[in-house]
């Protein structure tokens, strides 16, 4: 059995810091993770297991403020190292969505269920009081390929940032 990260699930947003959460083996006990956009990150290890192969739960409160992460796409990563040649071995990854580099001051969002009638602009209007910030729900959303077409029945999530 391999590693498994359950938190957070492909492309939720998250936010700083990221909870990372799933279940893992590592050799000796050890376990790796990084989270990064391709030009930052940030990495370090942490125990899980009793060290004779058993899998057990792990829970994860990483802070990324010192990272200068320019994607909103960012990459979360669990692995163990190979005892043989210290290759990155059982990696998992698994992509997320980072809300601070949508909205100022993030913290949290809000899911919209799409009805009929509704536009991005319209919502953003509702949500940022300006039409115009329409972007910020389609960079939080990437299953929205074309800003002129969401359907009843998607759920959307509005990122949400403090005044």
């Amino acid at each position: 059995m391999t590693n498994r990260i359950y938190q957070p699930r492909a492309f939720d947003l998250v936010g700083d810091p990221v909870q990372v959460a799933g279940v893992g083996r590592g050799f000796e006990t050890v376990l790796h993770y990084r989270i990064g956009d391709g030009h930052d990150e940030v990495s370090g290890t942490f125990h899980v297991g009793g060290g004779t192969g058993e899998h057990a739960q792990f829970q994860l409160q990483v802070d990324l403020g010192d990272a200068e992460l320019r994607q909103d796409r960012i990459f979360v990563q669990v692995f163990e190292r190979s005892a043989r040649d210290g290759s990155e071995v059982n990696k998992v990854t698994v992509p997320a969505i980072y809300g601070p580099r949508i909205v100022p001051g993030y913290i949290g969002y809000r899911e919209h269920e799409v009805e009929e009638g509704d536009t991005l602009s319209g919502l953003a209007k509702t949500h940022y009081g300006d039409a115009d910030r329409y972007q910020r729900i389609v960079r939080a959303n990437p299953q929205v390929e074309d800003p002129d077409r969401i359907f009843p029945g998607q759920i959307l999530q509005i990122p949400i940032g403090s005044p």
